[in-house]
């Protein structure tokens, strides 16, 4: 089980995450099914929650399985949520489902990351696109926004920096702003520090194919340029706080020279 602890009130978290999903206390009490001078009284602490209430402001305000622990913890009840090592035999079932996912999406390229986005798996096709990238971002634990947005990463290469650039640092606000999570926060810090061109390169092509639809991934390699478009899985209604931060970040060819270019490098490997 988590051993989290919080000296703050429960009353303090709850009203934190009320105005993080930016609802009113008359929009939570309504989804609750609670009256609005209760709701007062439980954030300001003139009342104390049971466990159960605990757990359906949370539900309401969906607040993730980690922090959910937290709450349970201000208002004085033991955590719920477990966290196990993947490697957990309680896990295997998770951890096949996750390897069978990324075997099977071979010959494009699959990975799995934990909340913080650091390398969990990655299927076969990963490794030949990240050739040349420094030894040292490819050290565990190995960091994907990182690896992507690093002068010595794959920054380089990708032929669209500025606009992948501009799909992970929103992606990585939206995740700050569902979580809150101080580590994502210095994360984005840092990747906005990096260099970054000013609008697109003139290695660009037309994307109006793509315009709307998806953000492609143009990457260089030896011979032309992949397009990629990804798709990202999470697992439904976990009740294991590691399963629950495990998402799996598919690539598909966003053409048919990119499908060849993929089959063409798996045949290498094999």
């Amino acid at each position: 089980m988590t051993t989290t602890t919080s000296v703050r009130p429960v009353g303090d978290h709850l009203r934190e995450w009320r105005q993080r999903r930016r609802m009113s206390q008359l929009d939570l009490a309504c989804e609750a099914d609670i009256s609005t001078k209760h709701l007062s009284f439980l954030e300001t602490g003139r009342a104390l929650p049971s466990r159960d209430m605990v757990m359906r402001l949370a539900e309401r305000l969906d607040v993730p399985l980690r922090e959910r622990n937290v709450l349970l913890v201000a208002a004085g009840f033991a955590p719920i949520f477990p966290e196990r090592p993947l490697g957990d035999p309680a896990l295997q079932a998770a951890r096949r489902a996750m390897d069978l996912v990324l075997a099977g999406h071979e010959p494009y390229p699959a990975l799995a990351v934990d909340r913080h986005w650091t390398l969990v798996a990655a299927n076969k096709a990963v490794s030949p696109l990240l050739a040349g990238i420094d030894a040292s971002l490819l050290r565990p634990p190995v960091n994907v926004l990182r690896l992507s947005l690093h002068p010595s990463g794959l920054a380089p290469r990708i032929a669209n920096l500025a606009e992948w650039r501009g799909h992970l640092l929103a992606r990585l606000r939206h995740q700050i702003d569902v979580s809150a999570d101080p580590v994502l926060q210095a994360l984005l810090r840092e990747l906005r520090d990096y260099p970054a061109p000013a609008r697109l390169t003139s290695r660009e092509p037309d994307q109006s194919e793509h315009a709307g639809v998806v953000v492609p991934l143009r990457l260089v390699i030896d011979g032309g340029v992949l397009a990629l478009f990804s798709t990202t899985t999470v697992f439904g209604t976990p009740i294991d706080v590691t399963v629950s931060e495990l998402a799996l970040e598919s690539f598909f060819p966003a053409d048919a020279a990119t499908a060849h270019a993929l089959r063409q490098l798996a045949d290498e490997q094999s």
